[in-house]
């Protein structure tokens, strides 16, 4: 455990060894003590009164080594809690950079509860370790095991009687440790389960108003709630009994010294200032003993704690070169493409499905669910998007169309086959080189609580302001930025609440203009169009389109009629391609699409 968390330490490692001397010196300063107050107690069993002097130096020392204690803990604290913080820096940086590394897909069908909690709850965890289990941990066992040889040059006898207290409180805690760990899967599971869920009736607020489904929300939501409660005490059920053993026993390590070594006192077999020696000295290390193995009880929920997160570290990062792009021209080509959502992942999507009302992330899923022994939802694809033209990709919801899409985004990697631009294969190149060749813009588009000038400069980072409001004008922005007393320097509001949808939809196409990569991919961007903002959505779109090689998916078939060719997408195969005027009259499956389409459009109240 302490070696999957040691690499991330780096140079604050010097304050951890600091730490760990302090806490141990302050140790030693609070055990001290007790030998004074033997050396006041034995004169008074042999009916002495030590002077004044004596008893005053003994009072002064004890006080002296108080204060040693208390500044050399503090100070060991402080300097354990300045390599813990900077630790888990160090952690949650380096997590963020795996977690980029990783498939796009993989990292949001983890759910935001999950990441949340690993990035946040997990994490701080980790401090218990790293400010308090390691140095404290340390200190609060090396002392009492000098203690205890002294114990044995005075009397053998007595130091066994005092070791026998010990194998109790380690039977009690190895019992709690053991039934505390067969819970313990169960118990984040329902920690994961709850976060998700709370995030989601959050989110979701406004659709469980608008349709009145406060109750079967809430229920949802409390179910979670109590679930978590549940598994919660019944982890402390079967820990408490063992945690009320440990921590009274623990403490009173005299508890056969006292009486057997009164006996043998009695007996003349021993002194009676060994016996009070022995005992001062448990006195004096039984707290340390206990808060030594106070932290036992934590250590398995800290090695739950960092093998998930191991887990989320160490996952398969995207495949990915080094190489710029160095293709001959913006030609894409799927060739014998196979894609499959793998079983775990699979999981998630149906976790994150059931966890979605708006179901907007998991068109795909419905494909990759439907044959759970081959789950592949895209079979031997074999596609050709020419430079400068619209190939827009057509088909019922579980056809594969967004899947394509993502995958020419590098959002998963391939089963089999392969993805090229210009005759490079987009595995080749740098994420950041494949990203600056290709502009995603999908259904939702997440706005930053920044202005709005900011969240468009996210398309282009060096742009001026002058290209940022030329970005805005072309993607049809001025009618509503006009309405804002700050204009493009309005804040945008968490998630760009600010705005409607369809104006959150044209920002992002701002952005996309701003960035001006050769590729375009349109996954749905036209989802909020409105009679009124038809037109200047399509402007906007069309500013984005010109000249470049475009992927564009539409439920509307209208949007897509003057493509350049439209691929009609089934079960995850292309079963027909070609213009409008040629797949009306040979593909009976357009026919049916286009037939519904239409329907929808005149569909009237």
């Amino acid at each position: 455990m302490i070696s999957s968390v040691a690499p991330y330490i780096g140079k604050y490692k010097k304050y951890t060894v600091i730490a760990s001397f302090l806490t141990t010196l302050g140790i030693v300063a609070s055990v001290v003590p007790y030998f004074f107050l033997y050396q006041l107690i034995v004169p008074l069993t042999q009916h002495q009164l030590p002077d004044f002097k004596f008893i005053a130096i003994r009072v002064a020392l004890i006080f002296v080594c108080e204060a040693v204690y208390a500044i050399a803990y503090s100070r060991g604290l402080a300097f354990s809690h300045i390599s813990a913080y900077n630790t888990l820096k160090n952690i949650r940086i380096s997590l963020k950079d795996r977690l980029e590394r990783q498939p796009l897909g993989n990292i949001k069908e983890l759910g935001t509860g999950q990441i949340k909690r690993v990035f946040t709850d997990d994490i701080d965890q980790i401090e218990l370790l790293l400010a308090h289990a390691i140095p404290e941990g340390i200190a609060n066992l090396l002392v009492p095991c000098l203690v205890f040889v002294a114990m044995f040059v005075v009397d053998w006898r007595l130091a066994l009687l005092t070791l026998a207290v010990i194998p109790i409180g380690i039977f009690a805690m190895s019992m709690m440790m053991k039934s505390g760990m067969a819970k313990m899967g169960a118990f984040y599971e329902s920690a994961k389960k709850m976060n998700n869920t709370i995030i989601e009736y959050v989110n979701g607020m406004e659709a469980i108003k608008v349709f009145n489904k406060d109750g079967d929300s809430f229920r949802r939501f409390g179910e979670a709630v109590k679930a978590y409660r549940d598994f919660t005490l019944d982890w402390y059920r079967v820990c408490w009994p063992w945690m009320a053993v440990y921590n009274s026993t623990i403490p009173c390590l005299a508890l056969f010294t006292l009486p057997i070594g009164g006996i043998l006192v009695l007996n003349g077999t021993i002194a009676l200032s060994q016996l009070i020696l022995v005992l001062c000295m448990s006195f004096a290390v039984g707290p340390a003993i206990l808060r030594a193995l106070s932290f036992g009880g934590k250590i398995p929920q800290l090695d739950y704690k960092i093998a998930e997160l191991e887990k989320m570290m160490n996952g398969d990062p995207v495949k990915a070169g080094n190489s710029n792009f160095k293709g001959k021209n913006y030609d894409v080509e799927f060739k014998n493409v196979r894609f499959s959502y793998k079983k775990d992942l699979a999981h998630g999507l149906e976790t994150s499905a059931e966890n979605d009302t708006s179901n907007k992330n998991n068109k795909d899923f419905a494909l990759a669910k439907s044959n759970p022994c081959d789950n592949e939802t895209l079979h031997n694809i074999n596609l050709t998007l020419k430079q400068g033209t619209t190939t827009a990709l057509i088909g019922e919801s579980g056809s594969g169309k967004s899947t394509l899409a993502k995958l020419l985004v590098h959002f998963y990697d391939l089963d089999s086959g392969a993805i090229s631009i210009g005759g490079q294969d987009i595995t080749d190149m740098s994420i950041e080189a494949l990203n600056n060749q290709v502009s995603y813009v999908a259904q939702e588009q997440f706005l930053f609580n920044t202005t709005l000038n900011e969240n468009i400069l996210i398309g282009r980072p060096n742009a001026t302001r002058e290209e940022v409001l030329d970005a805005a004008h072309r993607a049809q922005c001025d009618e509503f930025l006009e309405r804002f007393p700050k204009g493009i320097d309005t804040m945008a509001g968490d998630s760009g609440k600010q705005l409607s949808g369809g104006e959150r939809q044209r920002i992002s196409l701002a952005r996309a203009i701003l960035k001006n990569a050769p590729i375009i991919v349109l996954d749905e961007a036209t989802a909020f169009i409105d009679p009124e903002n038809e037109e200047k959505m399509n402007a906007a779109i069309s500013e984005i389109v010109r000249d470049k090689t475009v992927l564009v998916i539409a439920h509307r078939l209208s949007s897509i009629k003057k493509a350049d060719k439209i691929c009609v997408l089934k079960d995850g195969n292309v079963i027909a391609e070609g213009k409008h005027s040629t797949l009306n009259k040979e593909s009976e499956e357009y026919k049916k699409l286009w037939k519904a389409s239409k329907a929808a459009a005149e569909w009237k109240i």
